[in-house]
């Protein structure tokens, strides 16, 4: 592996979420951690930028006090031990407590409310899939997502056996009590 133009020693190798968050950023986009491996993914688009910031100025007022929404921050999915081959995710938007965040590098699974992700033509699999997948492994209780084409959002909420159950896609307002009462006009994210 290269960081700043220099080969780092030890690598290729599978990494801890230390050692990944160690990394910093070292490519345009951002990256993720499966399995010990790095993923990089591609910077999103500006209809995807929009619609993320549309979503957040929304949702940010209606939050309990306690609670903010957080964009673009790695969340350790804390499957493994921490000296194990991690995985750490980068949701679009995460709902936490505010006292969540460790040494402001990163929350954890068990922090988090409600993870977000604004799927696109490139995304749809990672989003539909394998994120929701590890969301629920994680046993993060509501995932959340947006898809822009056609625009609606697939609440996920976690069930008793581990799994998510759909809520089923809804389109022009998306309305839930859970985790708490929140109301999005999706016409107005992009």
């Amino acid at each position: 592996m290269w960081v700043d133009g220099k080969a780092v020693e030890g690598y290729p190798r599978l990494l801890t979420v230390t050692e990944y968050l160690a990394l910093g950023e070292v490519e345009p986009g951002y990256m993720e951690l499966f399995e010990g491996r790095v993923l990089l993914t591609p910077t999103p688009s500006v209809q995807h930028a929009r619609a993320l910031t549309g979503l957040w100025s929304q949702l940010r007022p209606q939050l309990p006090a306690g609670f903010e929404g957080i964009t673009a921050v790695d969340v350790d999915l804390e499957l493994t031990a921490a000296d194990a081959p991690g995985f750490a995710r980068r949701p679009d938007l995460v709902v936490v407590r505010r006292d969540a965040g460790r040494d402001d590098v990163t929350v954890r699974a068990s922090e988090v409310v409600a993870a977000v992700e604004i799927a696109s033509s490139a995304s749809q699999r990672t989003d539909r899939v394998a994120k929701r997948s590890d969301y629920a492994a994680a046993g993060i209780p509501h995932y959340w997502i947006v898809d822009l084409d056609p625009l609606s959002v697939l609440e996920c909420r976690l069930g008793a056996d581990g799994a998510y159950a759909d809520q089923g896609a809804v389109t022009g307002a998306f309305r839930t009590l859970e985790p708490f009462a929140i109301e999005v006009d999706l016409d107005a994210l992009v």
